[in-house]
């Protein structure tokens, strides 16, 4: 199974870094710390083995909750940091990366209810020095379903050695976004779905100019405190993850052929914004999702957004804010987020039978195929 191939460029492993990186842990692996199970529903035992024998070459910690209708199952394993070795805290915060774009499509879908926000009207209307003419016909609908045909926003480069050197650099959304519109179109916008940060980099602009306020706090008053997410914020250029929090590492390989780990616990995101800055916890997370099913944070008319794959493109899998998944019999509406040194899971069922959130210390988080613990842990949790 593969839940998703993320479309984004491998980091690339083989230079040396300035910063002083640990070596590869020798230490014994703690056990996975099951914090709450019951007797029906998940597979405790294919989860357990699932995150056992962490720390490993692909993962530092993993935190998991499985819960739903049917059952649930709660657990934790790994180390909390590479250095003293102790034990992974199950209720850390963590750089959430992409399951930020939830929360940003339930913020504009609620503007959406109040009418403040038309889901077909072209984006130009509520930014009209934003994109240039050739992205004109964009409407607020394609930046959530990914079919605007915006390409991609430029960063600090592509190479995590590029990016590892500016960690504490800020690059700002508009900046982002300036780059990006600056190019060709991919495609002619609502013919097309590619997945890209710049849609909900937009989106969180045009959250900013049709309320008047930053996006955090509209975030903050619309999702996370109705959700009581009392520990998920967003830290703009803060790199600190505020707060308990397990540290994150980068897999590097040397020139001697040796793989040390770099930690990046500690990273400007700011360029990430509605996108991707969110920090948060396994527990905020699994409420999130539960709360935004029910129709508690969405008016339901607008919450179909977010079930509903864009008509006539074929292979279409992205909703707005989520994607589409079938596995072992079920659909699935999920979303993945990915961080240098963190991974989150975030899925379930529309009928919250079976939900799953998950973060995993993963080593190499952007690189191009799926974390193989992630991928472990899903295979456990969603069949």
């Amino acid at each position: 199974m593969q839940v998703r191939r993320r479309t984004v460029l491998a980091a690339s492993l083989a230079l040396a870094l300035g910063a002083g990186p640990l070596a590869a842990p020798a230490l014994a692996a703690p056990g996975p710390v099951p914090a709450h199970s019951t007797a029906t529903g998940p597979d405790g035992a294919a989860l357990g083995a699932a995150i056992s024998g962490l720390p490993d070459a692909d993962a530092t910690a993993a935190l998991v909750r499985v819960g739903g209708t049917d059952g649930s199952w709660r657990a934790s394993a790994g180390v909390h940091d590479l250095e003293s070795g102790r034990a992974a805290d199950p209720d850390a915060r963590f750089r959430a990366g992409s399951t930020t774009k939830v929360v940003t499509a339930a913020v504009v879908l609620d503007l959406a209810a109040e009418g403040r926000v038309g889901l077909g009207t072209p984006v130009r209307h509520y930014l009209p020095d934003l994109l240039g003419p050739r992205f004109a016909g964009v409407t607020v609908r394609q930046l959530l379903n990914h079919t605007s045909g915006i390409p991609a926003g430029d960063g600090f480069g592509n190479s995590f050695a590029e990016q590892y050197a500016h960690r504490f650099d800020t690059l700002s959304p508009r900046a982002v976004v300036a780059s990006a519109v600056a190019k060709e179109r991919e495609f002619a916008p609502g013919t097309q779905q590619h997945y890209l940060n710049v849609n909900y980099t937009v989106l969180g602009l045009l959250v900013e100019k049709v309320t008047g306020r930053s996006y955090a706090s509209e975030a903050a008053r619309r999702v996370l405190r109705p959700a009581g997410m009392r520990d998920t914020y967003f830290p703009g250029t803060d790199p600190r993850i505020r707060g308990p929090h397990n540290h994150g590492y980068q897999a590097v390989r040397q020139d001697d052929g040796t793989t040390e780990f770099v930690d990046v616990s500690d990273w400007n995101q700011a360029d990430r914004f509605a996108a991707g800055d969110m920090i948060s916890t396994t527990a905020d997370l699994e409420r999130l999702v539960t709360r935004l099913f029910r129709g508690d944070l969405v008016p339901r008319p607008q919450l179909r957004e977010m079930f509903t794959l864009p008509a006539r493109i074929e292979g279409a899998t992205m909703s707005a804010g989520l994607q589409r998944f079938e596995f072992g019999g079920r659909v699935y509406w999920l979303k993945s987020g990915a961080r240098y040194g963190y991974g989150t899971l975030v899925a379930a069922t529309r009928d919250l039978s079976r939900t799953l959130v998950l973060s995993v210390g993963a080593t190499d988080a952007k690189g191009e195929a799926m974390n193989p613990v992630t991928e472990r842990i899903a295979r456990a949790a969603l069949k």
